[in-house]
Formats: C-alpha cells, sequence, structure tokens
C-alpha cells in the first residue's frame, strides 16, 4: 500500500524496544514537527483553500498525538527529554527541488510530508506486531492507521495542485532517494525514522 522501496530492518523493533524511553521521546518530537511543518504550510500557501483545511485538520490530530506520547512517557515514569536532530528528515529535505512556481513548491512540500508519514506508518506497524508491551502494540496500531491517512491526504492533495501524472513520476523519485537514505543511515532503536 506505501510503495516504500525498502522495508525497515526487522531487528529494529528489537533495538527499539529496549530503549523505548528514547523511542517515545523521538516520537513525540516527531508528531510536534509533524504539527509544525502542517502549520507551516497553512502560513506559506494560505490561499490554498483545501489544503488549509485538510491541514487543519491534521495538525489538531498530530497535537493531540504529541499530548498522547508525552502522557504515555509520563506514565512510564520518563519525561520528554532533549529534542534530537532528524538526520533521516534532514536528508529528505534535501530531496526537493525549488521552483519558482508555487504549486511546484506546494506539491514538494506535500511529497515530503507524504513520505514521512508513510515511513512513520510503517514504523508504527512494525511496532503494533512485533513489540512484547501488549498495551504498546494497541498504542502504536492507533498511530499506524493515522498515519496512513495522512500519507493519503498529503499525496491526493498534490494531485490537486499538479497533474496526477507529474505527481506519480515525482513520487517515485522521492520513493528511491528515500529508500538510498535508509540504506545509507545506521539501525537506530533510538528514533522513529
Amino acid at each position: 500500500m506505501l510503495g516504500l522501496k525498502m522495508a525497515t530492518d526487522p531487528r529494529w523493533v528489537n533495538i527499539a524496544e529496549k530503549s523505548i524511553e528514547e523511542i517515545l521521546t523521538d516520537h513525540a518530537f516527531c508528531e510536534q514537527k509533524a504539527a509544525s511543518s502542517g502549520i507551516s504550510l497553512i502560513v506559506r500557501y494560505p490561499e490554498r483553500t483545501e489544503m488549509v483545511e485538510e491541514v487543519t485538520a491534521v495538525v489538531a490530530e498530530e497535537w493531540g498525538h504529541f499530548r498522547k506520547v508525552l502522557k504515555e512517557l509520563n506514565k512510564r515514569g520518563h519525561s520528554l527529554g532533549p529534542q534530537r536532530k532528524d538526520e533521516y528528515v534532514g536528508a529528505l529535505l534535501k530531496v526537493k527541488k525549488h521552483s519558482n512556481d508555487r504549486d511546484k513548491n506546494l506539491v514538494e512540500d506535500l511529497l515530503v510530508c507524504a513520505m514521512i508519514e508513510a515511513r512513520s506508518c510503517e514504523r508504527f506497524r512494525l511496532l503494533s506486531l512485533h513489540i512484547s508491551d501488549p498495551a504498546l502494540k494497541s498504542f502504536y496500531h492507533e498511530f499506524m492507521v493515522s498515519e496512513a491517512g495522512h500519507y493519503r491526504m498529503f499525496l491526493d492533495l498534490a494531485c490537486k495542485y499538479r497533474p496526477e501524472a507529474e505527481v506519480k513520476v515525482r513520487w517515485q523519485e522521492f520513493l528511491d532517494a528515500e529508500a538510498a537514505i535508509l540504506a545509507a543511515m545506521e539501525l537506530r532503536g533510538d528514533r522513529m525514522h
């Protein structure tokens, strides 16, 4: 469904489970950044009414997710801890093309968001299937379902602002680039991406 060209190494869940405080902290910051990215889209493209309306709902949901992960951290006796640089997202941002055409730039931004949501969905699925804590299995299943919807929404929005065939070609380029990014990254259990 997601079309990702490289699956996460199955060992990632075992590594993540050993440092659940770290993965929950990183997850919380990912949710915060997702909300911030949505706000940035709204601020940069306020004239795109449909995008503003759909992304506003995602911003609210992502902020709710941040609060939910923060609550889970607190329940387990942990605090949020320091934010870390997200090397994965930094590498994805380098894949973006910049143009004088606002719609092309918007589509690039939407595709970056779609890619992050797709990878998050895949990782949440792995956690929901393989983590040993039953409460966290359910916790991450809920996130998986939500991220799948966000991924689809961002792709659908991209097709509203550029021809679908053009978006599909560019999406394939993003998928190829993302696979290369993932292949070059160290397998870490303290990061969602």
